[in-house]
């Protein structure tokens, strides 16, 4: 295997996700090559009182360390102990005296150094900032009554708090507390992203989440996680690898795809229009809209480039059925933003087709009241959901897994069961949107409450099919120019061998990743600039152009 570039390296490590045994099994890889336990924990403390330096630089900062039994209290002693030796004032608080032996030698040396040790938490309240060592990976176990008070306390302090590795009592793989959690204003993770910190559940926890890393090999990180790992974390470079779509000096209207929507009623006349706009903004060759005939004006005024597409429609105001003799001239459809519950004949449509659908909304619901796994295993083409966890929970009533409530205890799990089921391509939105599909899993960590307004996903399923019909219209040309050429060579050479079927350039899971990012980018700089309350669905369609111009 060729040497990785460090950039490479690091951009590799940032994508990776574990579980807590995962991190476990790395770790005791290098351990077993020869790196001692004492090394690593000296070079992670070090790595951790870099960037608290840089994050608190004044010197007078009075720092609490609140320190646990195991190896992440003796991180954190270790901190403590360096960050004294750069003259800040520190104090220790331990929160039991029965310790690891590498973490008790810690201690000691901390104590003949005359760093302060307290024996009631409450004496470190009048600090500036907190460092919280009390538990790291692995925790799978409700906090004692004592723990938890004391940690209930230090939130109620309302200070900077700064966790090593995971916030103490947060589960590494859900990111649920067990019983409480300290609520960090930063987390440090160490060496390779932790799954619970991806979740939903601890973003009340986590504060800004950074990666510490301490150069662990790749090789010892792939022989655990494998090198194309089961959950990824989306990055700015892994999403703009993909974005935009190459458009090459002698592209046309025609070469750039052609996407159809089906959307809106006469009641949701908005959401077909906030989708139009979404799939403008994605550089769509061309856009067919299909919408009840009745609406037809109004969005003829919003998307004069468009294919209105006017239907016959329902007493309700819903799509009656397609006016379309056949679908083959789309690319890609995307279906279901507005479309009412009396639209179900189109949706069966559509989902009856050869085309690659992306189904959102109504689209879904229609989908879940006819069976979604039947259904989607019968489809022989690309599939994308993209459901809530509401929509989720309609679509797949029977998902073996323990926990479908209000708040389960992982996003993860599910969501890779239901692509496993189906052979779609599932999007669970969310906080932090998961996408799996039959092999490997997503998590975009950065978002924005800002897309918490009715809208936001009908954007986003304009730019998602924008993007789908770009890429079919592509890898379908370069399908043909490569049969045309490999025809003509084995003509020449009078060979019997069939012109084999080629493979699309970029998978289609990764169009969805950089579709997330883009939409959740496009909101977290339209929050930056307008603040959270000005990023209606409408504006939010104004800065996905924008993403480009910062970069």
């Amino acid at each position: 295997m060729m040497r990785q570039s460090l950039s490479q390296r690091q951009q590799a490590i940032q994508q990776i996700v574990v579980t807590a045994e995962e991190m476990r099994q790395v770790e005791k890889r290098i351990f077993a090559a020869g790196m001692p336990v004492a090394a690593l924990m000296e070079k992670v403390a070090i790595a951790i009182v870099h960037r608290i330096a840089d994050l608190y630089p004044d010197l007078t900062v009075q720092i609490g360390v609140l320190v646990g039994s195991g190896h992440n209290g003796g991180d954190g002693l270790v901190v403590a102990r360096e960050l004294n030796f750069r003259g800040y004032s520190v104090s220790i608080y331990r929160s039991s005296t029965e310790l690891k032996e590498l973490t008790g030698c810690h201690a000691n040396y901390c104590q003949r150094l005359g760093i302060p040790f307290v024996d009631q938490v409450g004496a470190l309240q009048d600090c500036d900032l907190l460092i919280d060592a009390f538990f790291g990976v692995g925790l799978d176990r409700e906090l004692s009554t004592d723990l938890a008070a004391i940690i209930n306390q230090v939130n109620t302090w309302m200070k900077p708090v700064i966790s090593i590795d995971v916030p103490s009592g947060l589960h590494t793989d859900t990111g649920q507390a067990l019983g409480t959690a300290i609520q960090a204003t930063h987390t440090l993770c160490l060496g390779l992203w932790k799954q619970g910190l991806l979740q939903d559940h601890a973003l009340k926890f986590v504060g800004k989440a950074e990666l510490i890393d301490f150069d662990l090999p790749l090789a010892d990180v792939w022989a655990i996680v494998g090198e194309l790992p089961k959950v990824q974390r989306i990055t700015a470079d892994s999403a703009i690898a993909h974005l935009p779509l190459h458009r090459s000096a002698t592209a046309h209207k025609y070469t750039m795809g052609h996407l159809l929507l089906i959307c809106g009623s006469r009641r949701y006349a908005g959401a077909a229009i906030l989708a139009g706009l979404g799939a403008r903004a994605s550089g769509v060759g061309m856009l067919s809209i299909a919408v009840p005939e009745s609406i037809k004006p109004i969005l003829t005024a919003q998307l004069p480039e468009a294919l209105i597409i006017g239907c016959p429609e329902t007493e309700s105001g819903a799509i009656a059925h397609l006016p379309l003799d056949d679908l083959e001239n789309y690319k890609a459809i995307a279906c279901g933003p507005g479309l009412t519950s009396d639209a179900g004949a189109i949706v069966q449509r559509v989902l009856d087709s050869d085309r690659p659908l992306l189904l959102d909304a109504d689209g879904l619901n229609y989908l879940a009241s006819i069976g979604t796994v039947p259904t989607l295993q019968r489809r022989s083409t690309v599939t994308v959901l993209t459901p809530h966890w509401g929509e989720f929970k309609r679509l797949f009533p029977d998902l073996v897994f323990p926990d479908l409530s209000e708040n389960p205890t992982c996003r993860i799990t599910p969501t890779q069961q239901a692509s496993t089921q189906t052979g779609a391509i599932v999007l669970l939105k969310g906080a932090r949107t998961i996408i799996s599909n039959t092999h490997t899993t997503w998590i975009n960590p950065d978002s924005t409450s800002a897309l918490a307004r009715g809208g936001s996903g009908d954007v986003f399923t304009g730019l998602l099919g924008g993007l789908l019909a770009q890429h079919f219209a592509q890898t379908s040309m370069l399908q043909r120019l490569q049969r045309l050429q490999l025809s003509e060579i084995l003509q020449r050479e009078d060979h019997p061998t069939p012109v084999p079927d080629n493979q699309p350039l970029t998978p289609v899971t990764c169009l969805v990743q950089a579709a997330t990012w883009w939409h959740a980018q496009a909101g977290i700089l339209a929050a930056q600039e307008r603040t959270e309350l000005g990023v209606d669905a409408y504006t939010l369609t104004q800065y996905l152009s924008k993403i480009w111009q910062k970069r």
